[in-house]
């Protein structure tokens, strides 16, 4: 049976990590993932210890930081900020016992004229490098292939080919329904069958709007059983093959950010429930 897990990019201009960490405690979530850019916020005015103590007597429980972006491809100038901001979440996820960082291939409109070859090349070295730094900290890197052609590596086919090759136990991959259906429209929903179940770090639940895949974007998503992704058979071949851990629930949608925070943590929680036993 799968456990509830929230995203915070679900909330992210309507809320605070103080505030999603009390409503996820408060509507029976199991997991959350942080976004890197709202502990920022929240360490102006908390501290560490605020942090480890909430999670010390809550049912609650951190999963995975969100996330670091854009990691291919880079400058040095690029490379040295991403490497700033990587630190610092790994230092944070040693401190609170969040054992994943997602991480995120490169958007930009000139990424769909990158070869195979070239994303693999250069996805393998970054992984490795981030790999090295993660490590020590006991951080695992969950490797995330974004649907849309606007991103340089969008099939989980592709993602799963450059995480075999950099072969560490402590680099995966992360399943997110939007984004397996953004490419095909789950076309291949069975690949899952083939990737290690241990090799599946992180499971982002979501649904999205009926529209053609060249209109389609992030801001469609939905709840889950509001819209067109198979989500309940997406689901049942994670359970079938054998993971157990949390489906998170990450959505970017700005009618839901015009929401109050409370309304939306509630609302996903009742819509992810079928889901949970699938």
């Amino acid at each position: 049976m799968l456990k509830l897990g929230f995203n915070e990019a679900t909330c992210k201009e309507n809320s605070t990590v103080e505030r999603d960490l009390a409503l996820c405690e408060k509507y029976g979530y199991d997991y959350i993932e942080l976004r890197l850019d709202m502990l920022k916020a929240y360490f102006e005015n908390h501290t560490m210890d605020d942090l480890k103590a909430f999670f010390a007597g809550s049912h609650l429980k951190p999963f995975a930081f969100n996330s670091i972006e854009d990691i291919n491809f880079n400058t040095p100038e690029q490379w040295e900020k991403l490497v700033d901001l990587f630190t610092f979440g790994c230092k944070t996820a040693e401190a609170i016992g969040n054992p994943y960082m997602i991480v995120v291939p490169t958007m930009g409109p000139d990424m769909d004229r990158k070869t195979e070859a070239e994303v693999f090349e250069d996805s393998v070295k970054v992984l490795n490098r981030l790999a090295d730094i993660a490590e020590p900290y006991g951080v695992k890197l969950s490797f995330e292939p974004i649907g849309d052609r606007r991103w340089c590596c969008n099939s989980m086919r592709q993602a799963w080919e450059i995480v075999q090759a950099v072969g560490r136990d402590s680099v995966g991959l992360t399943v997110d329904c939007i984004n397996f259906y953004m490419h095909d429209k789950c076309a291949d929903l069975e690949y899952l069958r083939k990737i290690p179940t241990e090799k599946i770090f992180v499971y982002h639940i979501n649904d999205c709007e009926d529209l053609p895949l060249r209109v389609l974007d992030h801001c469609h998503r939905i709840m889950p059983g509001k819209g067109c992704i198979p989500v309940a058979d997406i689901s049942r071949v994670m359970s079938e093959i054998g993971y157990d851990g949390p489906a998170c629930l990450e959505l970017f949608r700005p009618e839901y950010w015009a929401m109050d925070a409370e309304e939306v943590i509630k609302m996903g929680a009742a819509c992810c429930a079928p889901f949970l036993k699938a």
